[in-house]
């Protein structure tokens, strides 16, 4: 919104925008402003082009007014609009001191198909109130995060939000972007849309008429796209089904991302912490790295589990063995059966599920019954002695090697022991 005054040219908002307020007209505003939208939006679609979203600011002086979606509806049909090429913009600063109103706002925007971003994000005192509580559709990041160093304290809080958002299923946009460093750094957290200085200054309606022509467009889409069988996001609900199947009637179970060949684990439930043992603390587990107590062996199988989970959409199986380490038992090598499942995926990050089960216990016990079986093994061949199996109530018999090779035995000997005595390997008289 611009102000070009007869005498003293160009206004910016800053210096009219508190008058408006002040003498209850910023409403009036608002509606020139959106029905220049839709006149703008309609050319466009009358010109044969595609249209992208525009979005369109609301301030909480429209919030207070009961009648200000019916009017921009009233608007937006009389230009025969369709609602997905307009944006409503809500600030932060609006839904403190009356949540209640924003939402029944938010219903009826929502109830009209309109998309609801939060403009500003972070440049109030209640951003994650207002994340755990109001049902917008975008986040827009405010980038005074970011004024100073790239990183740093801001830089761990946007990436903590991005991620927030994203496991709420929530697309984030970061606004006021003017460096390539800027926009470089919240693409690598994994904020996919950027906007700011950076791409352009604010144009005249000829102006973006013209950058349609020439810039290809992607279409906002969701951060995170959860299983339908699964509603990842309710594992974080105290009082929803899932935690309490999660924390009370399965074995161990972890909840965990993978991206770039790397797993960060989320949530653990107490029966995890005693499947992997070695007396560690849950904040061990969660501080540590699945695949880095793996040799390459067992990480390329885990890694091929993973695989398989995001191709079938289902449970995939299998054992691994991983070194862990705690501060009152030191390093063991334990063998973990895992049953993974993907329950959430974002471009290039995954959410998955697993149960498992400490089977140390049992893969050690095979283990000495295979080494038990070949001593046997060895000490029979040397002692020049013959072994086989028998089944009694089937009366099959699985000879040994050497009775294959010396005995010219097939590997399964049915109605035994019959066959031995009709080669004459067995004197009849003897085996009676």
């Amino acid at each position: 919104m611009r102000w070009t005054h007869p005498f003293y040219g160009m206004q910016y908002p800053s210096d009219f925008i508190p008058l408006l307020e002040k003498n209850d007209l910023i409403y009036r505003a608002d509606l020139k402003v959106f029905e220049d939208v839709c006149k703008f939006q309609k050319t466009i679609l009358d010109s044969g082009n595609k249209p992208v979203p525009v979005s369109v600011n609301m301030s909480r002086y429209d919030i207070y007014r009961k009648d200000y979606v019916a009017e921009i509806e009233k608007l937006r049909t009389k230009y025969d609009v369709p609602v997905k090429y307009i944006h409503i913009e809500i600030t932060e600063s609006s839904a403190i001191g009356g949540m209640e109103l924003i939402s029944g706002v938010l219903k009826q925007l929502h109830e009209k198909g309109y998309i609801v971003e939060m403009d500003d994000f972070g440049s109030g005192y209640s951003s994650l109130n207002i994340l755990k509580d109001l049902a917008v559709d975008v986040i827009k990041l405010d980038m005074r995060f970011l004024s100073g160093d790239i990183g740093g304290r801001g830089g761990t809080i946007l990436n903590a939000v991005v991620q927030m958002a994203k496991w709420l299923g929530t697309p984030v946009i970061a606004e006021g972007v003017e460096t390539m460093e800027q926009a470089d750094y919240m693409k690598s957290i994994g904020c996919k849309y950027v906007q700011g200085y950076l791409y352009s200054k604010p144009v005249t309606a000829e102006e973006f008429r013209e950058k349609l022509k020439q810039i290809d467009h992607e279409p906002l889409t969701p951060a995170l796209d959860l299983i339908t069988e699964m509603d990842a996001g309710r594992f974080w609900d105290p009082k929803s089904m899932e935690t309490l199947i999660f924390n009370n009637f399965v074995g161990g179970a972890v909840i965990f991302t993978y991206q770039d060949e790397k797993i960060e684990i989320l949530r653990v439930n107490k029966k995890y912490v005693k499947e992997i043992g070695m007396n560690m603390l849950e904040q061990e587990i969660l501080e540590s790295d699945l695949l880095e107590g793996m040799d390459e062996e067992n990480r390329i199988v885990y890694k091929d589990t993973l695989a398989r989970a995001i191709n079938s959409n289902d449970e995939e199986v299998c054992e691994t063995w991983r070194e862990v380490c705690s501060k009152t038992c030191g390093k063991d090598a334990i063998c973990i059966r895992s049953y993974i499942r993907l329950i959430g995926k974002t471009d290039n990050q995954y959410l998955f599920y697993a149960m498992v089960q400490n089977v140390t216990a049992e893969k050690k016990r095979w283990e000495e019954l295979y080494k038990s079986e070949r001593r046997f093994r060895f000490a029979s061949e040397h002692a020049n002695v013959y072994a086989w199996e028998y089944d009694i109530s089937t009366k099959e018999m699985r000879p040994c090697f050497r009775c294959m090779r010396d005995l010219n035995l097939p590997p399964l000997v049915e109605n035994y022991p019959e066959p031995a005595i009709e080669v004459g390997i067995f004197p009849p008289g003897l085996c009676g």
